[in-house]
């Protein structure tokens, strides 16, 4: 059995200044969004199944999570362990991405002995490891990527291609840290965004994202900062007042763009964990009930009747048991350091899991907000009171539908 591939970092020397006379940056200058690249590079390996991280590099200047060689020799010598790890190196100004990290470490290339994407990546197939690794150590050693490429093609000849959809960026120029930026703010749009929440409010949060990025400010702050934001739009839809009304909604949907910003921040940095995606999923639901309970009794002061409390009773009812469900057969026992809650369903390729997890999605604010406009926001609860119990009893039995299929199935028996 092969070993987890072993990424290698070549720190660049002094660079000159680029074809347009501005000054490349330092690489201690070289911080994407909060992290500096070899970081990024730690991190993603890490996350995408990676041994370890070595910095081929004669200062010593270590990183957290990197183990610093001064030469090949050295790491020749710390690779004894592993001796069938396949090898890929790329200049330490490389922005690491888990995405093509993990599809490089699945990529396939022998019988080649190595592969490369010029100036860019080398992958060094685990059987050709050690002829690799003396190669690399002639001539005083290959300090650069040019001459790493040099060293194997004279070993081994010309490389294999690098399978196509891998293609890492190389940051070295002002303009190159933009297109990272980009690159990776683009990459925090989820699949699972509602219609609304893909064209209005993510590009908004991830603005936001984008600021806060360079800043101390956590994942699990933000979520604290979005909950807080939604509880105080509560108490304005006890007024039938349209003014206040939509003062309220409006700070409801604040809470929905900020709530985007905690698991963009947390992507971005890595650090996502169990507690903030807990936070995350139930303040969510606490937002919800808080501001369906002041709709109902602002509903109820107005019409002087008891009535409208019924109907909030259903939604908040409804709201906790499908989150409290959800949560128990889902998410309790889930940490495999992925997203928590992805879907109501085990299945949720089932098409009615696909029906329910976009009725999940919270484009519903936008009526709450057009109602408010008008003094009647209080008639979204009579809409809740019939959604939310038809939606806990309709994720009831997809789970019981899922319990029976399993039951069924040759594996279950």
């Amino acid at each position: 059995m092969l070993a987890a591939p072993i990424l290698i970092l070549l720190p660049a020397p002094l660079a000159p200044p680029d074809a347009a006379g501005g000054a490349r940056e330092q690489e201690s200058e070289r911080v994407i969004l909060g992290l500096g690249l070899v970081r990024r590079a730690v991190l993603a390996a890490r996350r995408a199944g990676y041994g370890q991280v070595f910095v081929l590099s004669a200062d010593g200047g270590a990183t957290a999570g990197a183990v610093d060689v001064p030469g090949w020799s050295q790491f020749a010598a710390s690779l004894a362990f592993s001796p069938t790890a396949r090898l890929v190196i790329a200049p330490a100004a490389i922005l690491a991405e888990t995405d093509w990290l993990e599809r490089l470490a699945e990529a396939r290339i022998e019988p080649a002995a190595w592969a490369a994407i010029p100036n860019r990546i080398v992958m060094v197939a685990a059987a050709s490891t050690s002829g690799a690794l003396d190669a690399l150590e002639e001539k005083g050693g290959a300090r650069d990527l040019i001459a790493v490429e040099s060293s194997l093609a004279r070993r081994f000849g010309s490389p294999a291609p690098i399978p196509a959809g891998i293609d890492p960026i190389v940051v070295e120029t002002p303009a190159d840290v933009r297109l990272a930026e980009r690159r990776l703010m683009r990459a925090l749009v989820k699949d699972t965004d509602g219609f609304m929440a893909r064209h209005v409010e993510r590009p908004i949060s991830l603005q936001i994202s984008r600021l806060l990025a360079p800043t101390a400010i956590t994942p699990n702050q933000m979520s604290v900062i979005s909950i807080v934001v939604g509880i105080c739009g509560a108490p304005f839809f006890l007024s039938q007042r349209a003014s206040l009304q939509t003062v309220g909604a409006l700070l409801f949907l604040a809470h929905s763009i900020l709530d985007g910003c905690d698991g963009e921040l947390a992507r971005l940095k890595f650090e996502e964990s169990r507690w903030g995606g807990v936070l995350d999923f139930w303040g969510d639901n606490v937002v919800h009930v808080v501001i369906f309970a002041c709709m109902a009794i602002g509903w109820s002061v107005s019409a002087a009747a008891g009535w409208p409390l019924l109907l909030g009773a259903a939604a908040v009812l409804g709201t906790l048991g499908s989150a409290g469900f959800v949560y128990w057969r889902l998410m309790r026992a889930k940490d495999d350091g992925g997203t928590l809650f992805t879907s109501v369903s085990a299945e949720p390729e089932r098409p009615l899991a696909r029906v329910l997890d976009a009725a999940s999605r919270r484009d519903f604010i936008y009526l709450v907000v057009l109602l408010a406009l008008f003094g009647k926001s209080s008639w979204f609860v009579l809409l809740a009171a019939l959604g939310a119990p038809i939606y806990f009893c309709l994720v009831l039995f997809l789970a019981a539908r899922e319990q029976f299929s399993d039951t069924r199935s040759p594996s279950g028996s």
